[in-house]
């Protein structure tokens, strides 16, 4: 899917967010993320980047031909950059200024930072009852440990997440990739701010939207907690096994390749066995139910490695396919970009644009089939948008903005 957003694309008419105006005023990607999604379907997005700095996500990872990174023109879609030094007393009241005439404000800032520039919640809501305030740290708004520095790969050790991860003799090791927890609090930052949205229509005020890092994972993995808590059952590293179900796991293929294969039902099991040509396995007397499987975990992975490594990925995915038994590739990005399921579903977002000429991302999520989302532009040059935004939004005329980049205030 190919999209030209040469010159920058205008909104569509109809959109779930159109009208809402969101001050992002975050770095790097939890944030962010949550105002990106938001201004994904309509939302007004206007980034807020130190004069000459900008946003340490412009120079996170691989950079384009732009100079910015992939990972900057991909989460920073869809908004307009102003500069302002907020710890200048004239950068903070534009702010205010703009809080005002704004809906929500995203921010991940360490606790505290905001309130000594006197920009703060209360300070915030002092001027618009209704803004909403996200705020994203790495333990929360409280805590013993809300002070204190966080990333992503901190908050997915701290959650537990990592714990889990890695081979059962080995370390732990980065459960896929270091921002996972980015992402997850950007992703419930988002729902807490529709539903903020949604309460602020009942009761006519904005709230805090408080988000901490850890608590993203912490909160999708799944029996760990009920399990401890009443059996006292502490999790250990498996590998690519599955706790609770077997099989359920990655296992390779005469080609070199790897097979994701998950029955996660005795039925499903059934159909696996049949499809082996040992039928036999799904008895009573062998592995009929789950609970016999995991009491025998290691021979039912050996079974099923056995005749995965009897035929080529292709033929293992087919005759899966064909018995209804849940399989898929374990795939590199390279392999995704050949799919045709990815092509056809427009996963892959091919965007024109005059600094990078065309750049591949992932396209909008969700699919909304009456209102989608869509890209209208990538990630913007530091500053883009200063002059026009303050111009149109505060009235700001061209002689005091001068004065204010003169000071460095923009």
């Amino acid at each position: 899917m190919t999209l030209n957003t040469s010159p920058q694309s205008p909104v569509a008419e109809t959109m779930p967010m159109q009208g809402i105006r969101v001050i992002d005023a975050a770095t790097f990607l939890a944030a962010p993320f949550a105002s990106t999604l938001l201004g994904e379907f309509g939302a007004e997005v206007i980034k807020v980047e130190l004069p000459d700095v900008g946003d340490p996500c412009r120079r996170l990872g691989n950079a384009s031909a732009s100079g910015d990174s992939f990972a900057w023109l991909t989460e920073a879609r869809n908004k307009k950059s102003v500069t302002l030094d907020l710890r200048k007393p004239e950068g903070a009241d534009l702010f205010k200024r703009l809080v005002a005439e704004s809906d929500v404000v995203c921010e991940n800032f360490q606790t505290g930072t905001l309130e000594s520039w006197g920009l703060g919640y209360e300070d915030l809501k002092a001027i618009n009852p209704r803004i909403i305030m996200l705020r994203i740290t790495g333990y929360g708004q409280t805590g013993p440990y809300a002070g204190r520095p966080c990333f992503g790969r901190i908050a997915n050790a701290f959650s537990g997440l990592s714990f889990l991860a890695g081979d059962p003799d080995g370390p732990p090791v980065t459960p896929g990739s270091a921002t996972l927890a980015d992402y997850g609090s950007g992703l419930f930052g988002a729902i807490g701010v529709l539903l903020a949205l949604r309460a602020r229509d009942i009761t006519g005020e904005g709230q805090v939207v408080d988000v901490a890092l850890y608590e993203s994972m912490f909160r999708i993995l799944d029996e760990l907690v009920p399990a401890y808590g009443a059996k006292k059952i502490i999790r250990q590293r498996m590998g690519a096994a599955t706790a609770i179900v077997v099989p359920h796991s990655h296992y390779p293929t005469r080609d070199g390749r790897w097979v994701a294969i998950a029955c996660t039902t005795d039925k499903l099991f059934e159909r696996l066995a049949v499809l082996m040509l040992q039928p036999e396995l799904a008895t009573p007397e062998r592995y009929a139910t789950m609970a016999q499987r995991l009491a025998d975990r290691d021979e039912v992975d050996r079974i099923v490695t056995a005749w995965t490594r009897s035929g080529t990925l292709k033929e293992v995915i087919d005759a899966c396919d064909k018995a209804q038994v849940p399989c898929g590739p374990v795939y590199a990005i390279d392999e995704i970009f050949d799919d045709p399921h990815y092509q056809q579903r427009g996963n892959l977002l091919t965007v024109k644009d005059d600094r990078v000429g065309e750049l591949t991302m992932a396209n909008v999520v969700p699919r909304l089939c009456g209102t989608p989302g869509q890209v209208n532009w990538l990630g913007p040059v530091l500053s883009e948008h200063t002059d026009s935004v303050l111009n149109s939004l505060l009235g700001i005329g061209a002689a005091r903005l001068a004065e204010l980049r003169a000071l460095n205030v923009i």
